[in-house]
């Protein structure tokens, strides 16, 4: 695989169509998924994973061969579901001194909920919400670092977090609760 792989970014370094294919074809699902967690509805999504993979291949040639691909994809996606995240909306900014709301025990609800109801919801918070939402609970970003990626200050990020972890959990709460009348 990593020989094939290897084979294939070659390929692309040298503008290949048929490695660039393979190297689409390969990536797509994934980053696919990537691009609906920050996108607002399917269309969206394919924008960004067009425009994400045509950066891909503009600075394929810039990728060393050390650490892994997929993450150096990976990466390259993000950065343009947050660029066009940032020409099409904008934060407003609080102060810094935002006291993170306590929802520790409120948060631990068990659910028999699908990925994609969970991706629906996730897909209607409000487009900064979601953004900081992906950014901290999934990407694995600091407050520090997304304020620096969205140009907020860390209370912002903190605050729409905790608004966005306090919409999520009452989604999943009606949802919990109309499962519960169904049944």
């Amino acid at each position: 695989m990593v020989d094939k792989l290897n084979r294939i970014i070659y390929g692309c370094q040298e503008s290949d169509p048929r490695a660039q294919k393979e190297l689409y074809e390969m990536f797509k699902t994934k980053m696919f998924g990537i691009c609906l967690r920050y996108a607002g509805d399917y269309n969206d999504a394919q924008d960004i994973l067009h425009d994400g993979f045509l950066k891909v291949f503009e600075k394929v040639s810039q990728f060393k061969f050390k650490g892994s691909f997929e993450g150096w994809i990976r990466k390259i996606i993000v950065n343009t579901a947050l660029e066009r995240f940032r020409t099409k909306y904008q934060f407003i900014d609080i102060n810094d001194n935002f006291k993170e709301l306590d929802r520790k025990g409120k948060d631990n609800i068990s659910v028999d909920i699908s990925v994609k109801e969970i991706l629906k919801f996730v897909q209607e918070l409000s487009p900064r919400y979601r953004a900081v939402f992906n950014l901290y609970a999934i990407e694995g970003y600091s407050h520090k670092e997304i304020s620096k990626m969205l140009n907020i200050s860390e209370g912002t990020s903190k605050s729409n977090l905790s608004r966005a972890r306090a919409i999520l959990q009452d989604k999943i709460n009606k949802y919990y609760k109309t499962v519960i009348q169904i049944n």
